[in-house]
């Protein structure tokens, strides 16, 4: 029998994305679909929503915050698969320019507008417009769920557990002790054994005490978020629940991302015949007004620009990537101090450094199949997605070995000719460096380079092993609240 499973989320593409969560909150439940559960998402109605064309509902719900009694209004969609999609209507809260933050820092209130999310969807799993067998949720926004199904919802939710999702374990929800009475729990959770850190109100530690169940996205995440370096001050939290933590790999929905079938990218091709990737680059090069020809190495990145990702020891570097003969296309959007360097790098090496400032998904396509390598130096990376893309696109992937990237990527060795892409261990611009050049020496030996390509565009990343996982965990979790009942 399939389950009933209410995802609850507070991104999901193309509806409205920050990264890889909302390809994720797309894919696993289409891919859920298939495996005959019945899968419903529920996200706020964000500004950039609102030119969907979306059903009222009728569904209406009441949160007390305070001294306030909100209002919100459910209207529904429909994702690709053919995934029901609720929308949570509260222009106060959601209509805005940005999800969670403007370039100069995060909204004042995101505490409120996620708690209001949240008890919302628990008002409408109350008052019966879901009926879950499953809540699965996601990230800090709904890391309070878990927690009120334990306390002030315990009567409405005591026989449906829930699954929390940690993406990225360094945002975790913290703010003031005030946001506590707007929460409505009780003032008794307050304490280090509870939602307490270090003076501050932490959601995600909430989720992660009281959820029935978590998984991360990579196995190596899983394992690096129990040490101090990668914890974000819960790793102790985290190890206490070690044995109901299960990290489960992203996926991908090739259907979207293969150069065989993309209507993003100016020629189609596969690992039989690469003739394809040849037109796709000299499309890019044109387009983006590269002064290269088409021998050049050309290295993608699309990127959150933030510390996270690398973005400064990919700075520091690019001269040196230059110097090498290799040019440097750059895609994404972040901080305002890397978007002023990065400007400032395609000035100095213009013609080999070009810098598109913002999220353009038909660009990403064309990035990833006309370019020859992928860089991504990583400071941490619960799982990525952009480097599983690129293999399926014969882009070779040049990453930092953490998380994710470690667990996908096979370190190429040259004596035996093996591998799918080039890894580095230490962060640094040096290491960065020795492996972008070792890479090239790689590519200027067009057979070896040719044998690599297609060893990379045969590995799998499909949703079908992680969504039978992803099945096992919601088994277990509802059979482990039967058996404690």
């Amino acid at each position: 029998m399939g389950y009933n499973i209410l995802f609850v989320t507070p991104e999901v593409a193309p509806f409205s994305k920050t990264g890889g969560l909302a390809d994720v909150s797309a894919s696993l439940p289409k891919a859920l679909k298939r495996l005959d559960h019945r899968v419903t998402i529920v996200t706020p109605l964000y500004r950039c929503v609102s030119q969907e064309p979306l059903k009222v509902t009728g569904l209406k719900v009441k949160v007390a915050m305070r001294e306030r009694e909100i209002e919100g209004t459910f209207l529904k969609g429909r994702a690709s698969g053919g995934v029901d999609v609720f929308f949570l209507k509260r222009d106060e809260f959601y209509d805005r320019t940005y999800l969670y933050s403007t370039p100069e820092g995060d909204y004042f209130d995101n505490g409120e507008r996620f708690i209001f999310f949240t008890r919302a969807v628990l008002e409408a799993v109350k008052e019966g417009g879901f009926f879950p067998h499953v809540i699965h949720c996601h990230e800090w926004q709904t890391a309070l769920l878990p927690v009120y199904a334990k306390t002030i919802y315990r009567d409405a939710l005591s026989r449906t557990p829930v699954v929390l999702t940690i993406h990225n374990v360094a945002y975790q929800g913290l703010f003031p002790e005030y946001i506590l009475p707007y929460t409505g729990l009780p003032r008794g959770l307050y304490t280090m054994e509870g939602l307490e850190f270090y003076g501050k109100v932490n959601f995600l530690k909430g989720g992660i005490l009281f959820a029935d169940l978590l998984t991360t996205v990579s196995r190596r995440y899983s394992l690096e978020i129990q040490t101090p370096r990668y914890g974000y001050g819960l790793d102790g939290v985290l190890r206490k629940r070690a044995g109901d933590l299960y990290g489960i790999l992203n996926g991908v929905d090739y259907r979207e991302w293969n150069p065989s079938r993309d209507v993003h990218i100016p020629a189609r091709y596969n690992r039989r015949d690469l003739s394809g990737k040849e037109v796709c680059k000299r499309a890019l090069i044109e387009e983006l007004g590269l002064a290269v020809s088409p021998e050049t190495p050309l290295i993608g990145v699309i990127s959150r620009l933030t510390d996270q990702k690398g973005i400064d020891i990919l700075i520091k570097a690019a001269g040196g990537i230059v110097d090498m003969g290799a040019a440097l296309v750059i895609l994404g959007e972040g901080e305002r101090r890397y978007h002023r360097r990065l400007k400032a790098l395609s000035g100095r090496y213009p013609g080999r450094v070009v810098v598109r400032i913002g999220f353009d998904v038909p660009l990403a396509h064309r990035i990833e199949a006309g370019c020859d390598m992928f860089l991504m130096p990583s400071r941490y990376e619960p799982c990525g997605l952009n480097q599983i893309y690129s293999l399926r696109y014969g882009t070779i992937p040049i990453v930092r070995a953490t998380g994710g990237l470690d667990d996908t990527i096979r370190d190429y060795d040259p004596e035996t000719g093996r591998g799918t892409g080039f890894k580095f261990r230490r962060y640094s611009t040096k290491a960065l460096l020795e492996k972008v050049r070792f890479a090239i020496e790689i590519f200027r030996d067009r057979k070896r380079w040719s044998r690599l390509m297609k060893e990379a565009m045969g590995e799998d990343f499909s949703w079908h092993r992680s969504t039978r996982l992803y099945e096992e965990v919601y088994r277990r979790a509802i059979e482990g609240l039967k058996s404690g009942m």
